[in-house]
């Protein structure tokens, strides 16, 4: 059978056609916002008053010198490990739950909707509900310790409490989505060669990690990727409901809020007090390239590593 025989459209015109709509929709809202963006990081730009004026490349330099350099820095180093807890926690405690709720039990359907109903909700909700359960006066969490313990910590005040329950509630609201790739996969696995390792004698750890990790690998490899991009923009209605960016550290820290990732910074540089949106444009600019290269690194080292052969 030759090549032509498997070839679905045999004119490249009508795949073209096929695919305009979803082109069109790419250029609207992604690559004409994205290439004006980098347009009006070289601009001073207020968004209330209306001015505008051409200044090269000194909003870059800011970003690096000067005054407004701390807190940028501060920012770039908080999403970064903001972003890497993000997806390292959901992925490994999605995956556990995945195949704990795999296992033929009792109940399975009931545990397997409670788990996969938080991705229903949005951020601002997920946040929401985050606000009220770790109030320091009213909320559950310290209503439980301070009767077991006879303390009430203050969740949202103290800078590595809030950063901690702040990745936490991004965590939450992102493992339902997580839960339902690996149950999928998880259901499709063959058992032979589990089952073939546990009559040659392999432990349980061996069997996840040498068996069934490798043949998670194609949805793992997925899921990193847009846990990496939730971690980077989605969370945004999380932090905004639960500390609008707050608390302020010290040291290092203490330039801005402990939990203003750059995407919280862009919108309060260009929406907030100041309303330069040329400077937000560069952290803008910043965080296109961040993601890009993080994307380039994943998709040329991880993508090795994934096996489609189970």
């Amino acid at each position: 059978m030759s090549q032509s025989d498997h070839e679905v459209f045999k004119k490249g015109s009508v795949a073209w056609l096929y695919l305009l709509p979803t082109l069109l929709i790419l250029l609207v809202f992604i690559y004409y916002p994205a290439m004006k963006t980098v347009v009006l990081a070289f601009y001073r730009s207020n968004f209330f008053l209306g001015t505008r004026k051409f200044i090269g490349t000194r909003n870059f330099r800011n970003l690096f010198t000067g005054v407004l350099a701390p807190g940028f820095l501060q920012s770039f180093v908080q999403t970064i490990i903001y972003s890497i807890l993000v997806l390292a926690i959901g992925i490994v405690l999605s995956q556990f739950l995945a195949i704990q709720a795999n296992k033929d039990i009792r109940g399975a359907r009931i545990y397997r909707i409670l788990l996969i109903w938080p991705f229903a909700l949005s951020p601002a909700v997920a946040g929401t509900v985050y606000s009220f359960m770790f109030n320091p006066e009213v909320g559950i969490v310290n209503d439980v310790l301070s009767r077991l313990f006879g303390i009430k910590p203050l969740w949202l005040s103290d800078p590595k409490l809030t950063f901690a329950v702040t990745i936490g509630a991004a965590v939450w609201k992102n493992l339902g989505y997580n839960i339902v790739f690996y149950l999928a996969a998880l259901q499709n696995v063959s058992r032979e060669p589990i089952e073939a390792a546990q009559i040659d004698g392999a432990t349980g750890w061996k069997r996840f990690w040498h068996v069934l990790m490798p043949m998670l690998s194609p949805t793992t490899f997925f899921l990193a990727f847009t846990n990496l991009t939730y971690a980077f923009f989605d969370s945004f209605g999380i932090i905004d409901v639960m500390t609008k960016g707050a608390p302020v550290g010290t040291g290092a820290f203490g330039n801005v809020g402990v939990t203003t990732t750059l995407m919280y910074k862009v919108y309060v540089d260009g929406f907030g007090g100041s309303s330069d949106m040329g400077f937000a444009a560069a952290e803008g600019v910043i965080l296109m390239a961040l993601v890009l290269l993080m994307s380039y690194f994943q998709f040329g080292v991880f993508s090795r590593r994934v096996s489609y052969d189970a």
